[in-house]
């Protein structure tokens, strides 16, 4: 409600100019402070670099992550003009670091197709850094200019003649905006990578200069996102041995695109829009899901390979599909463009690829068969799936919605301040159940190791009897039924034991969640209890921990317990040090990189072993607290 009466006037009201609105609303621009908005500043500026390599004008990308936080972007393309803007009477390079919504992008022929849509990347990363250094090789001329926090420490300098062109942007991200300043080395890796693959014909080159890591990696890629896919499918077992690839302009508009069939049970359709990937998808894969059920029944019906349609979920499962679309003018949903709406750019995928991937099944009769069989046998596994659900969904409702007997309920019937405990064993549920606060705490016990649902099809899944206990404990529902809207705990927490079997139902758990509750995930409903490995009796009160560092403090004579099982501690201790929302530590389940998430997921628990052999052995060295 507004201030009432001499409370609110005309001084309330605050225009915000220049960079003032990004400081002040930095979510608004690059979605928000944390992890994913401080690594989108690399984006935004990289985004620009990439726009010049896809108009022909660069073909040399580096990244650089120096010491004392700077990074430091290079291109070889056209570089910034620097002469004085004909609207604000300075230089134009101060303007595009100064100006929100100026750029080369809005009209027309610098740039046919660009990620830089709404002109505010590279000005957003100045106003939200510490310190900025722009280096302009532009028309035979070196110039450069400093920022600090959005404002020029002096005018655009010229420093003389030089042979080249392209720009180099240097910043610090600015502490006063973002919490934690530390670069992931490997999800920088991935995009770059990604985008190496989306634009045929530009080398990245990254190098990683902190505390003497000296790791470098170039990028280069002559096929495109059909090198993109075979990436993907490097260890998986094919279905379709014949990679399909199509490339085609209309009215300005390229369409790239590359799909092929694996055994897994999943699909993986990855979407870009001007090199932009769109992770909600938008018109372009709702075009090429829809010509691609339509083309498999087509096709099918015509060689006598179908009798009845497959649906949309039947023809995706196991494709990896790669979708690129280079358009004039795209419709984003938001800065962080997360979906794409052109409703032309719908029917030129859908008319594109029914056309291509038609010609592509008459080409090769064996892959089409193989393709149409794994579409059948999922359309029979859905069927069957569909009759089991229905069967659980019937149980409850014949029972009056009656929840599983080993759950112990929570009074509290607010979602939002219930939780769920899923906890590994009986004696480790009767600790639980005797120690929790049963106003809002419920727990369900698990016997055993739950099935591995990477390995096994939804109808499988429905006939266990801990996943059908989960689920109706849940509420959601699973498949086509599930509604994240009747989520009858708005915190789901895995509390497993530390040893490994521990971990194992853990990987177990977050696997079901991954694959059929992805977006209880997503929602930031799935936490992770960390009961602690040691404890430690000082006087009359108990110290405890779960690290070496730990252990190093205490006196050396000191009597440590460790607990292998939660089952090991009475109901008090865990509630002390598990249980208590004022003592207790809980991750939160998030998936930041979905695309590497998936493919962990299919290394770990999918069905090929010498994958999964590989992933360890490289991956040994960063384990830590290995308890065998």
């Amino acid at each position: 409600m507004p201030q009432s009466g001499s409370d609110y006037s005309e001084k309330n009201i605050e225009v915000l100019t220049g960079l003032e609105p990004v400081r002040k609303r930095p979510g608004m621009f690059i979605g928000s402070t944390g992890v994913e908005g401080l690594h989108h500043l690399i984006w935004e500026v990289t985004d620009n670099s990439l726009d010049e390599a896809m108009v022909g004008h660069a073909k040399n990308i580096s990244v650089v992550l120096g010491k004392d936080g700077l990074v430091t972007i290079t291109d070889d393309g056209r570089g910034i003009p620097t002469g004085i803007h004909h609207q604000t009477g300075k230089s134009t390079l101060e303007t595009v670091l100064t100006t929100l919504h100026a750029g080369g992008k809005f009209g027309g022929d610098a740039y046919k197709v660009s990620g830089g849509l709404h002109g505010v990347g590279v000005s957003v990363v100045n106003a939200l850094s510490r310190y900025l250094k722009a280096e302009v090789y532009y028309k035979g001329r070196c110039y450069f200019q400093e920022y600090e926090r959005g404002k020029p420490l002096g005018k655009v300098k010229d420093l003389g003649a030089c042979r080249w062109s392209g720009t180099t942007i240097s910043f610090i991200p600015d502490e006063e905006i973002f919490p934690e300043i530390n670069f992931s080395w490997k999800t920088i890796l991935s995009h770059l990578r990604q985008q190496a693959y989306l634009t045929k014909g530009v080398k990245i080159v990254v190098k990683d200069e902190r505390e003497e890591k000296n790791a470098s990696y170039t990028f280069y890629f002559e096929g495109g996102v059909a090198a993109y896919v075979a990436y993907l499918n490097r260890d998986k077992e094919l279905v379709q041995k014949n990679l399909f690839y199509a490339e085609e302009e209309q009215a300005g508009t390229t369409l790239e695109i590359a799909a092929q069939y694996v055994s897994d049970l999943q699909p993986l359709e990855i979407s870009f829009a001007n090199n932009i990937h769109t992770p909600e998808g938008g018109v372009h894969l709702t075009g090429f899901r829809s010509a691609l059920t339509r083309v498999i029944n087509d096709y099918g019906k015509r060689t006598n390979l179908l009798k009845d349609n497959l649906s949309g979920d039947d023809v995706r499962e196991g494709i990896t599909a790669v979708i690129s679309l280079k358009i004039p003018e795209p419709q984003f949903e938001g800065q962080t463009k997360a979906k794409l709406g052109n409703p032309e750019a719908r029917t030129l995928v859908e008319a594109i690829f029914y056309d291509k991937f038609e010609e592509f099944l008459e080409k090769n009769p064996a892959d089409a068969r193989a393709i149409i069989n794994k579409c059948i046998l999922a359309k029979e596994a859905r069927e069957a799936a569909k009759a089991a659900r229905e069967t659980v969904i019937r149980k409850g409702a014949l029972d009056g919605l009656t929840l599983p007997g080993k759950l112990a309920d929570c009074s509290e019937k607010d979602p939002a301040k219930s939780e769920l405990y899923i906890v590994e064993g009986d004696s480790a549920g009767g600790s639980a159940k005797q120690g929790r606060d049963r106003k809002f705490q419920a727990i369900l016990p698990l016997r055993g190791k739950i099935l591995n649902v990477e390995k096994s099809r939804l109808d499988k899944i429905l006939k266990n009897k801990e996943i059908k206990d989960l689920i109706i404990a849940l509420g959601t529902a699973i498949g086509e039924e599930f509604d994240i809207d009747k989520l009858r705990y708005h915190r789901v927490i895995i509390m497993t034991d530390a040893d490994v079997d521990g971990q194992h139902i853990r990987t177990l758990l977050l696997t079901i969640f991954y694959r059929y509750f992805l977006n209880i995930i997503e929602k930031g409903c799935l936490y992770i209890a960390q009961p602690p490995l040691y404890g430690f009796k000082k006087g009359s009160k108990m110290e405890y921990g779960s690290t070496e560092e730990f252990l190093k403090n205490l006196p050396k004579d000191a009597k440590v317990q460790r607990y292998k099982g939660l089952g090991e501690m009475n109901p008090s201790q865990l509630w002390e040090t598990t249980m208590n929302p004022e003592n207790r530590v809980l991750k939160q389940v998030t998936i930041t990189e979905a695309e590497a998430a998936d493919r962990v997921f299919d290394i770990l628990m999918g069905q090929e072993v010498a994958p999964r052999k590989r992933f360890i052995q490289s991956s040994a060295k960063e384990v830590k607290n290995l308890d065998i």
